[in-house]
């Protein structure tokens, strides 16, 4: 690329969280949405029109012949991002889909294959590592701040009251195995915590889910659940525990969640308080350290909207620097990996072995 380039970008898939990743091209020097493409082109044409786009489309293979664009952001169901992250790459386009990156190893290794022999970036989107409670975390825990970690503890409180509403289209097809691969939970919303799981501590050995069932609207939704894994450092382990409370209202603008991770260290903890919803008015990130005091950082952004722009934002400088984005299609590939074994345990009541999944 040369230098003042502005990259155009292509939004394939105009649903609700479409309306997150345009916020990495709003007032973006770098960057911009130049098309949209929606099978329901009144949608269509409105991002289109809200976001100051050129052109619209509805078939996604027209959209990848315009010139004009040189990333696509593919924001479809997950049955379909084998199919067009392929055609992406291959018609030349950089590509960053949305977690989780495939249905399986297989399309994902094609996916990577793919975007190799086109010579363009691929990236899988995952907002959590870009969200900046988190990126604090990481560093210090890389700063030896709590010492050596020894336990990652994560927990997801879905509420039934409270968040932004979701069509019910849009909800729908996570709860077809033919369309999402897995649980609404525990495959999809699931890939945020283990690639989290994996951006704090490392890459994971095996892992264990006991996965129960909760009513909601006639939908089974699959939480409760506990899942549990060892990394591959020495002594180092985690626990994701995910419950859903169908009368409970939380604060949020975004999903109807609360999230919080906790860090614990042999000299101290780091508590991660915020992500997607507000359940507590509490600092976003609490370090407490050896000597018995804490310390609390309450000026970290922490919107839930800034991990997506951040998101968004990176691989428009990874492109332009010809740089490898997080989470490329390898790191990806292996958070799916991890997912997979989680599930087949839920499946099977067995621990997994996260690289037995081929």
């Amino acid at each position: 690329m040369t230098d003042g380039k502005v990259i155009g970008v292509g939004i394939i898939g105009c649903g609700r969280i479409s309306d997150l990743h345009a916020l990495a091209y709003k007032d973006f020097k770098k960057g911009k949405i130049v098309a949209t493409c929606d099978t329901k082109e009144a949608k269509a044409q409105a991002k289109a029109k809200e976001w100051a786009a050129d052109k619209y489309y509805t078939d996604y293979t027209k959209l990848l012949k315009d010139p004009n664009v040189d990333i696509v952001e593919v924001l479809l169901p997950h049955h379909l991002h084998h199919e067009v992250a392929v055609a992406a790459a291959e018609a030349g386009k950089h590509v960053s889909v949305q977690k989780p990156m495939a249905m399986d190893l297989k399309e994902a290794d094609a996916m990577i294959s793919a975007a190799r022999k086109a010579g363009v970036k691929f990236k899988v989107f995952e907002n959590y590592v870009f969200y900046p409670p988190h990126i604090k975390a990481k560093e210090l825990i890389e700063k030896k701040e709590i010492g050596k970690p020894s336990m990652l503890v994560m927990r997801l409180g879905n509420c039934g009251v409270g968040g932004w509403e979701i069509p019910g289209e849009t909800w729908a097809w996570r709860f077809n195995p033919k369309t999402c691969g897995g649980g609404p939970v525990i495959f999809d919303h699931g890939y945020h915590q283990f690639s989290l799981a994996m951006y704090l501590l490392g890459d994971v050995e095996e892992a264990f889910a006991v996965v129960d069932f909760t009513d909601v609207a006639g939908l089974k939704v699959d939480s409760p659940a506990i899942i549990q894994w060892k990394y591959k450092a020495k002594g180092v382990y985690g626990t994701w525990i995910t419950t859903y409370s169908t009368g409970c209202y939380v604060t949020s603008k975004y999903y109807g969640d609360d999230e919080r991770t906790e860090i614990t260290g042999d000299k101290g903890y780091i508590f991660i308080n915020r992500c997607t919803g507000q359940l507590l008015d509490q600092p976003p990130l609490v370090h407490y350290k050896s000597d018995g005091k804490a310390v609390s950082y309450h000026n970290i952004e922490c919107e839930w909207d800034v991990s997506f722009r951040d998101s968004g934002r990176h691989f428009v400088n990874c492109v332009l620097e010809d740089k490898e984005p997080i989470l490329s299609g390898e790191q990806g590939r292996k958070v799916l990996q991890f997912d997979i074994a989680v599930v087949q345990s839920a499946n099977t009541g067995r621990m997994v072995k996260v690289d037995s999944i081929a």
